[in-house]
């Protein structure tokens, strides 16, 4: 009897043990490089399928002339584009970008990040950061030979996404810079509301309720650029010297020097030093981009 009772001990904590293992876990997808294409001598087109964002994504890729297949080591530029249209294929269209970069030893990365995309991992919807952070930089540094030093820069929604993957990931640029970039969203909320809104997006959904937008906020995460080389410029609205006759005030570009000035106060506050190029008259158009890149280049690729 006694050995009959301590069988069933035996059964009941083996059966316990076995119905208390976890579950194996399902396999996460990883990003895949599905396509490539050559759009001329420097520059590849990358098809990438993303599990962060659900759906495939591009990448342009620009080579060092001096490149070469199995070549490692280089530099690479990272280049994140503006809201609203267009993509990634902006920075590249004109061909200026090509030019400006021609001597440099660097791989030239221009991802796709959205239309209204923000270089974030939404709440609800798409993960950009991952994107770019995690599935672009495992996937196309490899293949092109990057190596350890990286700089980062972008226009306007793009100059929000430098500064904040730089923020946000230590270590991984040694440089960054904005031209006419969102560096502080909390300086107008509802006026961000509106703007999302009138995209056909939320901001609850990319950023959570404004009490939380902090987290996202160059304004705010401004001491973790520390020991980033840092570049910021922006006109304050008036026709400049690069505008057309006709060109008007600018309220978009004008918005922008208040976010940058409320940058450069949290900087000084942060004993952060970086590079301050807000110039006047300017509006936020392709031109002044340019000619801050060509400013701005020294610095991000000394």
């Amino acid at each position: 009897m006694k050995h009959l009772l301590r069988l069933a001990v035996l059964t009941v904590v083996l059966c316990g043990c076995q119905s208390a293992r976890p579950p194996t876990p399902a396999a996460t997808p990883r990003a895949t490089v599905v396509a490539q294409e050559a759009v001329d001598e420097r520059t590849d087109k990358l098809t990438i399928e993303s599990p962060a964002t659900g759906e495939r994504r591009s990448v342009w890729v620009m080579k060092p002339t001096r490149w070469t297949e199995g070549s490692t080591g280089w530099r690479a530029l990272y280049m994140l584009h503006s809201c609203c249209a267009g993509g990634g294929w902006d920075w590249l269209r004109t061909g200026e970008v090509a030019k400006l970069t021609a001597g440099l030893d660097a791989v030239v990365i221009v991802p796709e990040g959205g239309p209204m995309g923000w270089y974030t991992d939404w709440l609800d919807g798409p993960g950009w950061e991952t994107f770019h952070m995690t599935e672009v930089r495992g996937l196309v540094e490899p293949r092109y030979g990057v190596g350890t030093r990286r700089a980062v820069v972008g226009y306007s929604m793009g100059g929000y996404g430098a500064f904040m993957y730089a923020a946000r990931h230590p270590g991984v640029f040694e440089a960054a810079a904005s031209l006419s970039g969102v560096l502080d969203i909390r300086e107008d909320v509802n006026g961000y509301r509106s703007f999302f809104r009138s995209n056909g997006e939320d901001t609850g959904n990319v950023w959570g309720p404004p009490s939380e937008w902090s987290a996202h906020n160059p304004a705010d995460q401004v001491a973790h650029l520390k020991g980033v080389r840092l570049y910021a410029s922006t006109g304050d609205g008036s026709p400049g010297p690069l505008d057309e006759p006709s060109t008007t005030y600018d309220g978009v570009e004008a918005s922008i020097l208040r976010q940058n000035t409320s940058f450069a106060e949290a900087a000084a506050k942060a004993g952060v030093p970086f590079t301050k190029d807000f110039y006047g008259p300017g509006t936020h158009t392709w031109p002044y981009w340019i000619r801050s890149l060509e400013r701005a280049l020294p610095l991000l690729l000394p």
